[in-house]
């Protein structure tokens, strides 16, 4: 499994999807942590004052957020990738156990996930302390839960990256796969969570679930707490997996 896991992070790193994603991912926190961070500061601004609790999660959870999603694209371009391209099938004669590739895969994006809220992680700080140390704003990474957001973040990121490989596999298509993706997150779970006769069920949705383990508020979405979104995110990702892999094992690849 070491070897299998071992060679798919080779993989990633030889591909360019990878420096694009993670690329994308520190240009969404520094754009996104910038515009925070000036609307924040505003009397009446989209985001509770920086300078309280809320409005320092909001602001963490906005500029080191789009790691996660930008982790989902990547493990489902990258894992459909290799059924389009049809590399998939060389795998497999390499390495027969269609299962332990599937887990070597999972784990591959999961990491990927860390490494990408990492790095969004340091842009936002980067950007955050000193900006607010100029406009005399106290801030402690310790304090107001701030360390937890974070932490939340990093977890959301490495939980929706291995969701993202496992609806690769099951979409297979590329293209399917991204423009689903896609579609789900930006279009079609916003508009249903904004829905208020809905309230008492969409919490459980998966982005709306991570964005209560990373809390990303936002007006008139109810959000579950932490430790619950952070469950509800898991069994999203572990039910994705487990049909990408049972797709996987019956797949043709003639």
């Amino acid at each position: 499994m070491r070897r299998l896991t071992a060679a798919e992070f080779r993989k990633l790193v030889t591909i360019r999807l990878g420096l694009w994603i993670l690329l994308a991912s520190v240009a969404w926190a520094a754009g996104y942590t910038a515009l925070a961070l000036t609307y924040g500061s505003r009397a009446g601004g989209l985001t509770p004052p920086l300078t309280s609790a809320a409005g320092q999660h909001a602001l963490f959870a906005i500029g080191a957020g789009g790691a996660g999603p930008l982790a989902a694209v990547l493990g489902a371009a990258a894992v459909a990738g290799e059924f389009r391209h049809r590399t998939a099938a060389t795998t497999f004669l390499v390495t027969p156990r269609r299962g332990q590739v599937m887990g070597a895969q999972l784990i591959t994006y999961l990491v990927a996930g860390i490494v990408l809220a990492l790095a969004c992680t340091a842009v936002s700080l980067a950007i955050t302390l000193p900006w607010l140390h100029a406009r005399g704003v106290a801030i402690s990474l310790t304090g107001h839960g701030n360390l937890a957001v974070l932490g939340g973040i990093i977890v959301s990121a490495a939980v929706l990256g291995a969701a993202g490989a496992g609806l690769g596999a099951l979409a297979g298509g590329q293209l399917t796969a991204v423009a689903s993706l896609l579609i789900y997150l930006y279009v079609a779970e916003p508009v249903v969570s904004h829905i208020t006769a809905l309230n008492a069920w969409t919490p459980y949705l998966p982005g709306v679930a991570a964005d209560g383990l990373t809390q990303a508020a936002q007006a008139g979405v109810r959000l579950l707490a932490p430790w619950l979104g952070g469950v509800v995110l898991a069994a999203w990702a572990a039910a994705l997996a487990a049909a990408g892999t049972v797709r996987t094992l019956r797949r043709d690849l003639t």
